[in-house]
């Protein structure tokens, strides 16, 4: 067979980590040949591609990024772009896609799926949110780049007495912030599935202070917002690809708790050092995982999702958000030792 690889949307430690295993499980267990495109579906659409043989995976399996690179491509140059990448497919020779990628790249995925392309899709992303999928590759190393900050951040807290407010990444979702919050003892922790009430997080600030405590830290994952109407909150606006452009909670926050409170708050946004670097153990092998089963997916001709939401969370609006939702935006996905097969159309 012949198969097709890309990586697309935001990077993440452990995509080189699927590559490799895609690679080797597909060459030296079956026989495969391998191509990578580059730029993600950029390099679908542009015919942009490299061989990837067992000596161009050599030696990636801890290194963050991508070899294959990534990019963003609007959706409707996707959609202008369907019959084209069919073309580019068929002149190619390709038995099946494994597209590497978050709810946008599976999106896509669904988009090429429904147009009768054999895919198979990967899902990757540090903020663990994709549809049915128990948890996903990066999201482990992110929470320890996370929690590693947020205890070296402790120590100056308490020499200036201050509120350090810290935002992580996660979107519309609070793994990321929750994990790594709890991990490090956060004083308190604010997420997107629940809109928190300022005034509710001042008292318990303020209670520390008077307790005789001299910091506070506060995380905050990207997407968290104040309960309506309890504190003036910007809420930014829409990039081209219809993503939300967070305005900044930290610095929203740390202003209005410094107002509140008395006390100097700072904000401290951790941004893409979450993303990228060497990947964790754990997530060097559910990598691997991800890119075997892949492979057999495609051999086993799996290419129809299963209706059954195997392994999908939901907590309450505790944990999960977009769980559901995602499910519409990602396209049907389905667990299957890990990976999400798209659907194509039925005869």
């Amino acid at each position: 067979m012949r198969i097709g690889v890309l990586t697309s949307g935001g990077d993440c430690p452990g995509l080189n980590a699927v590559i490799r295993s895609v690679v080797h499980r597909a060459v030296v267990d079956h026989g495969d040949e391998v191509i990578g495109f580059r730029d993600g579906w950029k390099g679908l659409l542009e015919c942009d591609y490299l061989k990837l043989d067992l000596d161009a995976v050599g030696g990636i399996l801890a290194r963050g990024g991508t070899i294959l690179g990534s990019s963003r491509v609007q959706p409707s140059h996707l959609r202008d772009g369907v019959e084209r990448a069919k073309g580019h497919v068929e002149e190619l020779g390709l038995d099946a896609i494994i597209p590497i990628g978050g709810e946008g790249t599976l999106k896509a995925a669904r988009l090429m799926s429904d147009s009768g392309l054999p895919v198979v899709g990967v899902p990757k992303t540090i903020d663990n949110d994709i549809a049915v999928t128990d948890v996903t590759f990066g999201f482990d190393t992110a929470v320890g780049v996370a929690t590693e900050a947020l205890d070296r951040l402790k120590t100056t807290a308490e020499s200036h007495q201050r509120v350090l407010v810290v935002e992580v990444m996660g979107r519309h979702t609070g793994w990321i912030a929750l994990h790594s919050g709890m991990a490090a003892g956060a004083h308190a922790i604010v997420v997107p599935e629940r809109p928190f009430d300022v005034d509710e997080l001042t008292r318990k600030v303020g209670e520390r202070f008077e307790a005789g405590k001299r910091f506070a830290i506060v995380v905050a994952a990207e997407g968290a917002k104040p309960r309506a109407g309890t504190m003036e909150f910007d809420e930014g606006g829409k990039d081209i690809y219809g993503h939300e452009r967070f305005a900044g909670i930290a610095r929203q926050l740390s202003v209005e708790l410094e107002g509140r409170l008395g006390k100097e708050a700072r904000p401290v946004i951790l941004g893409h050092v979450q993303r990228g670097g060497t990947p964790t153990a754990y997530d060097r092998v559910l990598a691997t995982r991800f890119g075997w089963h892949a492979v057999e997916a495609v051999h086993r001709g799996e290419f129809r999702a299963d209706d059954r939401a195997a392994g999908h969370r939901h907590r309450d609006g505790v944990v999960g958000r977009g769980r559901g939702d995602a499910e519409d935006r990602a396209g049907r996905s389905v667990r299957r030792g890990g990976v999400c097969s798209l659907r194509p159309p039925r005869p």
